[in-house]
């Protein structure tokens, strides 16, 4: 069964035109949209599926699409084309502290988060102690985030988005950020929540990272789908592709069809 599905999804972003006085604005406003409009096209025309329990890794440059691709995933954004379908409940650690409030307090954040991800009150107070447990955080609950060192937002996103039960887990790179001690402790619980059937999507540029969760990745090149295959051929064509010191994939064109490595 596919937990994640996508469909010559395709996104753009129209790009910031240079800096004009408020007046001039408004009427341009007033104006029909050029057809000639600059748009940035993050991602064109990408398809894949995800089946349930699978650990997919997205690899790929800075400006490659991954990003836009996983706000998609997670539901904090929608393709213009084609299709993207999500089958059960998602905890994404994407930026650092994204959907905290930094003059909440750390309880008040695990509350407000969880609410996002569709939980009750009463089902945030049964995992209530699991979270704070797992942060090792309760001397610091009570203070505002913005007290926090990245280190501790880091250990409080993280057991709040393995306790909320998700169906898939995605992380955008954040697990650099914590000391040693917790980023064993974050590699243990990653390694249970596989065990358990979980669905992982991460984002590494770290091959040990990629081989040790992933069974599978995607190549990203410029919004385009590239390469797609088990995590450790992929991930061995990318790191060649990068010793290069080439900026973009020389043959990739509108017309290219993505290259599966898998047997």
């Amino acid at each position: 069964m596919n937990v994640i599905e996508v469909n010559n999804a395709g996104k753009a972003f129209r790009r910031r035109a240079e800096a004009k006085l408020l007046r001039q604005r408004f009427f341009d406003f007033l104006k029909p949209r050029s057809s000639t409009e600059s748009f940035h096209h993050a991602l064109r025309n990408v398809s894949f599926s995800v089946a349930e329990g699978e650990g997919l890794a997205i690899l790929g440059s800075n400006g490659a699409g991954k990003s836009t691709l996983l706000n998609m995933i997670a539901g904090l954004a929608r393709p213009d084309s084609g299709s993207l379908r999500v089958n059960g409940r998602v905890a994404a650690l994407l930026e650092l502290g994204a959907g905290f409030h930094p003059d909440l307090t750390g309880y008040e954040n695990m509350f407000l988060n969880a609410a996002f991800l569709g939980f009750t009150k009463a089902q945030v107070l049964e995992r209530q102690q699991a979270i704070v447990d797992f942060a090792e955080l309760a001397e610091f609950m009570n203070e505002p985030i913005r007290t926090y060192s990245q280190g501790m937002i880091l250990r409080l996103a993280f057991a709040i988005a393995v306790h909320v039960d998700p169906k898939i887990l995605i992380i955008d790179e954040v697990l650099g950020v914590g000391d040693a001690h917790f980023q064993n402790k974050c590699a243990t619980r990653i390694a249970e929540l596989r065990r358990e059937g979980r669905t992982l999507i991460c984002v590494s540029h770290s091959p040990e990272m990629v081989r040790q969760y992933c069974d599978r990745a995607i190549w990203l090149d410029h919004g385009r789908l590239v390469l797609d295959g088990t995590a450790s051929e992929v991930m061995a064509e990318y790191v060649k592709f990068v010793a290069t010191g080439a900026t973009a994939v020389p043959e990739l064109s509108e017309e290219r069809v993505p290259v599966s490595v898998s047997s």
